[in-house]
């Protein structure tokens, strides 16, 4: 026994990266968004659809992803997750380097990646509990394997928001590499260890030892007459929405720029129009700046690191007609204003979000036992209905709040809004495993085909947020909130009414 815990040290490890990869790659559609925003003058609406053809992909291939796992097994499964993975990640970063179907190819990127992220989730919580031998030490695993996961969460944003720099103008996704070089390097080390890994496959010998077997097949069609699992999966669908929206659109919020900062870009741009000298030396400059960038990606050993860090975050002069567009509906109202923070320093806020969340799995997990999944799922939905109301309805004010800008531990000024939406965080933390627990009560045999189903509605994910940003282009920001406050309603009219519905009749 002691043999084969040190056989699988390594694939625990690896399927720990695995956790944290799927966190990793599915939050970069946050902060990528905002830079594509940026890069294409996107609406709200539209700077979600790298996030929904991440989530999206959920739907097409949770079903399938679960299929090729009894069939395959495990360790075929992960490593095709894997290759799929970095297929996806490969793509997000030749969009990259492309001069023109940059959205595009980054959106396939984006969808190849969910296929992956949908595959890692239904290979690698039932992969760590047989590495850990089931019982409790499986049990074990798969908290660790949740920390792993929520700590992923946490840095993403931070480390991609230090890329980005102090200023979203002029921006494109190329600042982002870095992040996308680590991302690939995990997967490529996480084939190279399951390639040579020998794992156990407890799905396979249940099959091969019922060949010829004449066996009852659990169906979605008999899970879903059970009433109370109907609805749980709406929940679960609405549930992936709310943690994904309430940071994404919280992020958009704090870094789109503030009025007075597109007004002064609007006289910054009739200014330039108006004078032809001062407009041709502005292009002289920063044509001048642009060729040593490129002289600087082809051999940095040229500049010194001050000199390298000024060419890598220079600010284009020259306002474009799109930018000049983009803060003119803004000055004329068309636009709802934002925070104009520090993309660094908004990111740090939005990963303090995801380690609240990392806190709330920790004491939910250690406390769980003591509390009904009902009663659990009623008080976190009831403190977050309150904590999205405020955040909606208090005054406009600043508070300095604990973060990280340009990786440095500071007290980050944000406004107080900020505060409610990261402390959102504790409440959904514990959300999915009180909607699971109650959606299966009394499933039976149907249990394991509901599990799988639920992978499916993981889309929500995606489809939310994009509602959530077309209420934000119409209403503004803290309006398209009602979206996530009214589904977070449904989750606790799931609590105290939907989940206590019976089998519905045949």
């Amino acid at each position: 026994m002691g043999q084969e815990k040190k056989n699988y040290t390594l694939p625990i490890i690896v399927m720990y990266f695995m956790f944290a990869m799927i966190s990793f790659v599915t939050g970069f559609q946050n902060p990528f968004g905002i830079i594509l925003k940026e890069q294409f003058d996107l609406t709200n609406f539209e700077s979600q659809l790298g996030n929904a053809a991440n989530f999206i992909a959920y739907a097409f291939m949770g079903i399938p992803a679960g299929l090729i796992l009894q069939k395959k097994g495990y360790r075929f499964s992960s490593i095709a997750a894997v290759l799929v993975g970095l297929a996806g990640v490969a793509l997000m970063f030749l969009s990259s380097t492309l001069d023109s179907g940059v959205f595009a190819v980054y959106l396939i990127g984006a969808f190849v990646a969910g296929f992956s992220m949908c595959m890692l989730n239904t290979v690698v919580n039932p992969m760590l509990n047989t590495l850990g031998g089931g019982g409790k030490k499986g049990n074990q695993l798969l908290q660790f394997g949740g920390a792993a996961n929520s700590l992923a969460a946490t840095i993403y944003p931070v480390l991609v928001g230090y890329l980005m720099g102090s200023t979203l103008k002029g921006l494109t996704l190329e600042a982002a590499r870095p992040a996308l070089y680590i991302a690939m390097g995990i997967f490529a080390f996480a084939l190279i260890v399951l390639f040579f890994s020998k794992l156990p496959e407890p799905l396979l010998e249940e099959a091969k030892r019922n060949e010829g077997k004449a066996t009852e097949k659990a169906t979605i069609g008999g899970a879903l007459k059970y009433r109370h699992f109907t609805l749980g999966v709406l929940a679960i669908f609405l549930y992936v929405g709310i943690e994904v929206g309430i940071p994404n659109m919280a992020n958009l919020y704090m870094t789109t720029q503030t009025k007075e900062e597109a007004q002064a870009t609007v006289d910054e741009y009739n200014k330039q129009q108006s004078d032809a000298a001062y407009l041709a030396t502005l292009q002289a400059q920063d044509q001048a700046n642009a060729e040593a960038l490129a002289a600087y990606q082809l051999d940095k050993t040229k500049y010194t690191e001050e000199e390298a860090n000024a060419l890598i975050q220079y600010e284009n002069q020259v306002i474009g007609e799109k930018q000049y567009a983009a803060s003119n509906a803004i000055v004329q109202g068309d636009k709802e204003p934002g925070k104009g923070m520090n993309p660094s320093a908004a990111g740090s806020l939005v990963g303090m979000y995801w380690l609240l969340m990392l806190v709330g799995r920790l004491v939910g997990g250690s406390l769980g036992s003591k509390f009904s999944s009902r009663g659990q799922l009623t008080t976190v939905a009831t403190i977050a209905i309150l904590f999205l109301l405020c955040a909606m309805f208090m005054p406009d004010k600043q508070i300095l709040i604990p973060g990280f800008e340009n990786m440095s531990f500071t007290m980050i000024e944000a406004p107080v809004c900020v505060l409610f939406f990261i402390l959102c965080g504790l409440c959904t933390s514990v959300m999915w495993g009180g909607i699971f627990n109650l959606a299966v009560e009394g499933l039976g045999k149907y249990t394991a085909v509901a599990s799988g189903f639920f992978m499916v509605m993981v889309c929500g994910g995606g489809i939310l947020p994009l509602i959530q940003g077309a209420v934000a282009d119409v209403a503004g920001y803290l309006s398209s909130y009602w979206v996530l406050a009214a589904a977070v309603g449904y989750l606790l009219f799931y609590a105290q009414i939907g989940s206590r519905a019976k089998k519905a009749k045949a």
